[in-house]
């Protein structure tokens, strides 16, 4: 089939197979023991830093450190039973909390947390019985008395090598006081603004409590997880484990049961029974129906709606009530705005004899790389390539993805007071404020606060950041007048502040002082600054002064002249111009009077001139003839 041993793992087939009668050939899988910092600090001798291997259970501080006091009890060093007191290593007020040191062996490690929380342990340190490489403390397989305490567990937890062990117990019996601290800081890796993170899951619900546990897991996670990937801080991707059968059972009814693709990929029986029930490969189809959802989300640029699925698939299509099927899961896509066919086209034939491509990628990414082992535990989460061991809770969850920015580029999902400590509540953690605009240089960050200069409203302040900032460049006026001096009077408001040039406080014209805290109104008519033309008269007002002219003239304070009225001269122009149309007019109307009449009186002579040629009169004598006249002439 053309498979690398690698991808069984290690797991033995028969522990799914139930019953299917071989095992599977051991592979050359690698784990990798995610550890943490162990600082002794006291007493001198033991001094100095240690590897251990943080639990997979309960809570640790990622992205923080806890110091403490170790105790190592003088009955029931293994802590597989009771102890005797609920308070017994509960810390006085004033006090470290105790770390309390146990042995290894007996009874489960998770049992031995358990009973040192009851009796008040603030962490555990488990001591190896035997010299071998740490291990990581992993959770049981989950049975009825199991479930009771393992999701209770909510204090941290590491194992310890022999050798270590041994000298803190020397230690702590020769009453010496044995401080630690346990840091898990530098557990993730945190190196830039972005967190990529993946979860190893499974779409069974039928597996009992742990199933339980990571259903419950991802409908808490899921509004955080939203957030992060909506606001471009955290890159996620879901993984689905599966196997391979063996090639000589290719063909048997355990094989054929559980898998796709002819052996190729494979899940345990949902109920570990053939007989009835869901099989193994409608699990199997189911994981790569979600993967696909996951990538038609991703090419939509809506990567998140994948967790909208699996906690709709799950509340809808449960095994329980029958519905875990095809026809309930594209009633969820649907409903999600997704499109039906390209997923069903990205799925492909799981009846064909060969790979899937998606299915091939997620069991070549089972194999560890880099510094992140091999995918062994279901479920798994890893932050920045680097396994996370704990509880798989919301809050524990959020601290170790929130750990993997880098300082003060954490989004505010995560510095949410139910997950961390705002140290700058506390006397403005020491760095410099505006109490006047409440505005501060102190920034929470998921590891501790940091004294930086803020930037306010598109304004950059500048300076240490622990007793100085100021704010610089263009819109620095808008925050607290930048510093410099400004006055109110009669509605009118008057700065000293400049966004342009050097940034310095500078009484402007009209005003003499320092810039920064007065600015004195300057008296220009007394020192004969402005207002000098003869026409003028001068009255000094606040920030400026004020020049009237004589006989309605306008003043140019440019020019310190004074010049007629621009409204005054537009209106003698338009009477001018009335008078002079008026005239006009009655002037055309006199020459058009005096040319008629000299024209009818032209027209009477003449004719008087002609009719006395013919008929003479008596009365008159000889009419002068105006034509011979002009002839003449």
């Amino acid at each position: 089939m053309g498979r690398s041993d690698g991808l069984l793992l290690g797991f033995l087939f028969a522990v799914w197979g139930l019953g299917l009668g071989f095992l599977a050939l051991p592979a050359a899988g690698r784990f990798v023991v995610e550890k943490n910092s162990l600082m002794v600090t006291s007493p001198s001798e033991i001094r100095g830093k240690h590897d251990s291997a943080i639990g997979n259970f309960g809570i640790p501080q990622y992205g923080g450190s806890m110091a403490g006091t170790v105790v190592y009890p003088k009955t029931n060093n293994y802590a597989c039973k009771e102890f005797s007191a609920s308070d017994l290593f509960k810390p006085k007020p004033g006090a470290l909390p105790n770390f309390l040191l146990i042995d290894r062996g007996e009874c489960l490690f998770a049992k031995k947390v358990w009973n040192a929380q009851n009796a008040g342990a603030s962490a555990v340190l488990v001591v190896d019985d035997k010299d071998e490489p740490l291990i990581t403390m992993d959770l049981p397989r989950e049975d009825d008395e199991a479930a009771k305490y393992i999701q209770n567990i909510t204090i941290p937890s590491a194992l310890i090598d022999k050798n270590f062990g041994e000298k803190l117990k020397k230690a702590v019996r020769s009453g010496e006081m044995v401080n630690v601290n346990l840091d898990w800081r530098e557990a993730v890796p945190h190196p830039d603004d972005r967190v990529e993170y993946e979860l190893w899951t499974n779409s069974n619900d039928e597996c009992g409590p742990k199933c339980n546990m990571l259903m419950d897991f991802i409908k808490e996670f899921k509004g955080a997880a939203q957030l992060l990937e909506k606001g471009g801080y955290s890159q996620f991707t879901p993984h689905y484990i599966t196997w391979y059968c063996p090639q000589p059972f290719i063909f048997s009814k355990q094989c054929k049961s559980q898998c796709i693709n002819h052996g190729r990929y494979c899940a345990p029986d949902p109920e570990q029974d053939f007989s009835t029930g869901y099989e193994g490969k409608d699990v199997v189809v189911e994981n790569l129906r979600q993967l696909c959802v996951f990538k038609v989300a991703n090419e939509s640029k809506k990567p998140w709606i994948w967790w909208d699925y699996v906690t709709d698939f799950h509340i809808r299509c449960p095994m329980k009530e029958k519905r875990y099927n095809k026809e309930c899961a594209d009633a969820v896509i649907k409903s999600l705005g997704l499109d039906v066919k390209k997923i069903e086209k990205c799925m492909g034939d799981t009846n064909a004899d060969s790979e899937n491509p998606i299915l091939k990628m997620e069991q070549d990414a089972q194999v560890g790389k880099g510094s992140r082992g091999d995918v062994t535990i279901l479920p798994t989460l890893i932050v920045n390539n680097r396994q996370y061991r704990g509880k798989l809770e919301k809050k524990a969850v959020l601290k170790a993805t929130c750990a993997g920015f880098e300082e003060t580029t954490e989004p505010a999902v995560c510095l949410s007071d139910d997950i961390q400590t705002n140290e700058c509540l506390d006397n403005n953690g020491g760095c410099w404020q505006d109490k006047a605009s409440n505005f501060t240089a102190c920034k929470d960050t998921f590891r501790g606060r940091v004294c930086e200069c803020p930037v306010v409203d598109g304004v950059r302040f500048k300076g240490d950041g622990y007793s100085h900032c100021e704010a610089i460049g263009p819109g620095r006026c808008r925050i607290n007048n930048g510093g410099c001096w400004q006055e109110t009077r009669e509605g009118k408001t008057i700065s000293a502040c400049q966004d342009a040039g050097d940034s310095k406080c500078k009484c402007p014209t009209g005003f003499k002082g320092n810039g920064t805290k007065t600015c004195e109104d300057i008296d220009e008519c007394k020192e004969k600054t402005a207002c000098q033309c003869l026409e003028c008269s001068c009255k000094n007002t606040w920030g400026s002064y004020e020049c009237t002219c004589s006989d309605g003239l306008l003043y140019m304070r440019e020019q310190d002249i004074c010049i007629s009225d621009s409204a005054s001269m537009a209106k003698a122009t338009w009477i001018a111009f009335w008078v002079i149309l008026i005239l006009s007019a009655f002037a055309a109307l006199g020459a058009y009077i005096v040319y008629k009449y000299r024209l009818r009186s032209y027209m009477d002579s003449e004719i008087r001139a002609i009719m006395a040629q013919y008929m003479p009169l008596d009365s008159q004598g000889e009419v002068p003839n105006h034509t011979h006249e002009e002839d003449r002439v």
